[in-house]
């Protein structure tokens, strides 16, 4: 076990964060009622002193990447330019929003319209205007600003990560700022908050849904009470059935229980459709959507300066604060799964599907309710939702056929969804913990688990909802900063990026022609049987291993200082030249393999067929390159080599405030060694 907390975990960012956990749920076990008093009051002063800032903070959001997916820079891959998604679209939807917002559409996809129509800010209570009122609030708080705020974060670490070759951590978003620095102190601090961030955020979201799963339970079998220690209970065996997913890994246990949760959501919403007013619902959400899409900049900025009161706390900052303070799980989860989209793609994907999926089943949900009370006179609704907002739902339910049977189905929903958010958010933290790693052991998955549900029980105990949410938004005060930041040194990332880009296509030096084989026989054996396995890495360990250490040798009488190394874990040669601080040359080849094309796994010759095409694959920093090395020369080897590193000189001559971006291990020409920089 030594050995793998030496090779997995972090201690500067494990330690303090294990001890501020541990020091919480002992203070507040303690104490529950003085915890109690300290969070309402620190509240109260986050919100009155610096609510301004995040709403102004989320509009730069929703700026920064509606400007980013129209630029040039929409083009930009996360990942190698000849990357391909990792996964379909739509288990590339299901993982996003399950883990996203899930447990927060099934709590307050009723329960909001609702009290908003009950106490609308502005309007005259349960009006018409008060109707329209109440979805617009809804639409906005769920809409585009909390999807730019998890995309600004998922979109930067994708890029540093999948483009540039850093750790996919929080600390790489700043290394355009700070550089090396990334792997000290600063940013040890960063993923420290982030983790604090995550872990309230999460644990919110876990005691939302708990309280609903329990008000569901005792809807259908009334003998179960609705008190914390039942919520407690829930969290406890929920929090054992997350285990066993987090164990079976992402493809294995998040991504099916993504897809289950996307099929039963889709169900539950279409059933609540059909049965009731649809023609209604469709009018409304057209409405409603073009309401909120005039409205949009006035509610963005709106604080209610000029009003006496607590709403805009409540609802607006906690909503947004909340989602800030567990961006760091939803914007490295986001990530993980989408290597090989574009930027735009990637924007489009994030920002638009979920927000229309969102309004939609809002007007589904939300207006069918308002339905109920302003045309078939269920008044009653309004009281039930405000003495336990948990029960919207399932009241809603109850003036639907099937009730029983629907209900049932709405727990089951947002249990799944618990332990969706739950097995995913460990993750996300255990790789954080672990420096990027997500080759961490079992205990330490099992460790964030529970530690999660661990957090969730105790600030329920302490203070209930109002404890969460008072974590959630304090938790997001200073991480709100570390977003910032890591925007503008994306924008920087890509303008030289795109200089480079521009520079390289410019220049005037020409390659030397590559043959791969000097006799036409043996090209068209080379182009008609694939080689093995063994034929590529031979080729790597000989040829292109003499090739780099002849240049080096060369480089090394020119003053410059060559480095020539072969990594048997990832099967590559690499070749590395230094000439003081700025100035690093990265040219590596690798192993790869993808997919023979069927006429190669039929077989052309003697050779016996293969599943697989290997290839001799070239990586410089940037990423991939498209072309096999497999088969050439000697000296073409070394033309190639001389080609790339004339093409970085050039870059730097034409671009000298440009980075030295730090290229980690790759996989394979698919997926990237989830390894940390730090056991290097």
């Amino acid at each position: 076990m030594s050995k793998n907390l030496r090779s997995t975990i972090l201690m500067p960012v494990f330690i303090p964060t294990a001890i501020v956990m541990i020091l919480l749920v002992i203070g507040t076990s303690v104490n529950p009622q003085l915890a109690s008093g300290l969070f309402e009051q620190v509240l109260s002063f986050t919100t009155e002193t610096f609510g301004w800032f995040y709403m102004l903070a989320t509009a730069l959001f929703l700026i920064f990447i509606v400007v980013l997916a129209f630029s040039p820079y929409g083009n930009i891959k996360l990942g190698p330019d000849h990357g391909e998604a990792q996964y379909n679209f739509i288990e590339w939807f299901s993982m996003l929003f399950s883990a996203g917002y899930g447990i927060a559409l099934l709590f307050y996809g009723v329960a909001e319209p609702v009290l908003h129509f009950a106490t609308p800010p502005l309007s005259e209570p349960q009006t018409i205007a008060a109707a329209k009122e109440a979805m617009q609030i809804a639409y906005f708080h769920w809409g585009f600003h909390i999807w730019a705020i998890n995309g600004v974060v998922a979109l930067t670490l994708a890029y540093f990560a999948f483009r540039q070759g850093l750790p996919l951590s929080m600390r790489s978003t700043l290394y355009p700022i700070i550089g090396e620095k990334i792997y000290g102190p600063i940013g040890h601090a960063v993923d420290i908050f982030a983790i604090l961030g995550t872990l309230f955020g999460l644990a919110t979201s876990l005691g939302i849904s708990v309280s609903q799963i329990n008000t569901g339970l005792n809807y259908l079998v009334p003998s179960i009470p609705v008190n914390t220690t039942v919520q407690v209970i829930a969290i406890t065996l929920i929090t054992g059935l997350a285990l066993i997913s987090v164990l079976a890994g992402m493809d294995k246990g998040v991504k099916r229980l993504s897809i289950l949760n996307m099929i039963l959501a889709t169900s539950l919403m279409l059933f609540v459709f059909i049965v009731g007013p649809s023609v209604f619902i469709l009018n409304a959400f057209m409405e409603n959507t073009g309401s909120y899409l005039g409205n949009i900049v006035e509610r963005t900025f709106s604080l209610q300066a000029y009003q006496q009161g607590d709403w805009i706390t409540s609802w607006t900052l906690f909503i947004f604060a909340w989602t800030i303070s567990w961006s760091p799980f939803v914007g490295i989860f986001i990530a993980k799964i989408s290597r090989g989209r574009t930027i735009r793609e990637f924007i489009a994907g994030v920002m638009l599907v979920p927000t229309i999926f969102t309004f939609f089943w809002f007007a589904v949900f939300g207006d069918t309710a308002l339905n109920m009370i302003m045309v078939q006179g269920y008044e009653s609704l309004i009281t039930e939702v405000q003495n336990n907002q948990a029960i919207a739902l399932f009241k809603l339910l109850e003036n639907l056929p099937f009730t029983q049977v629907v209900s049932a189905l709405a727990v089951v929903l947002i249990i799944t969804f618990f332990i969706t958010s739950s097995d995913s958010g460990s993750l996300v933290i255990d790789s954080l913990a672990a420096g990027g790693r997500s080759d961490t052991p079992a205990w330490q998955r099992t460790f964030w688990v529970v530690i999660l549900g661990v957090v969730a029980s105790v600030l329920l105990l302490a203070g209930g909802l109002q404890a969460l949410q008072t974590a959630a938004i304090v938790s997001a005060l200073p991480f709100t900063i570390i977003i910032l930041i890591a925007m503008y040194g994306m924008w920087k990332a890509l303008r030289i990026e795109g200089h480079r880009n521009e520079s390289l296509a410019n220049e005037n030096h020409l390659p030397p022609h590559l043959l791969k084989l000097d006799a036409w026989r043996d090209r068209i054996d080379y182009i008609t049987e694939q080689p093995s396995r063994e034929d590529v890495l031979d080729y790597i360990k000989g040829t292109v291993m003499s090739s780099m250490t002849e240049v080096a040798e060369k480089f090394k009488e020119t003053g410059w200082l060559p480095e020539v190394n072969y990594d048997d874990t990832n099967n590559r040669a690499v070749l590395e030249l230094q000439r003081g601080d700025d100035v690093e040359f990265w040219y590596e080849v690798r192993l790869t393999h993808r997919d023979a094309p069927d006429y190669y796994k039929k077989g052309t010759s003697t050779k016996t067929s293969q599943e697989h095409s290997y290839r001799a694959q070239v990586y410089l920093r940037r990423g991939g390159q498209t072309y096999d090395l497999y088969g050439y020369q000697s000296e073409s080897v070394i033309n190639d080599i001389i080609d790339q590193f004339e093409k970085y000189l050039y870059f730097l001559d034409e671009s000298p405030n440009s980075l030295p971006w730090r290229m980690q291990e790759h996989d394979d020409d698919i997926t990237l060694e989830q390894g940390s920089v730090f056991d290097k």
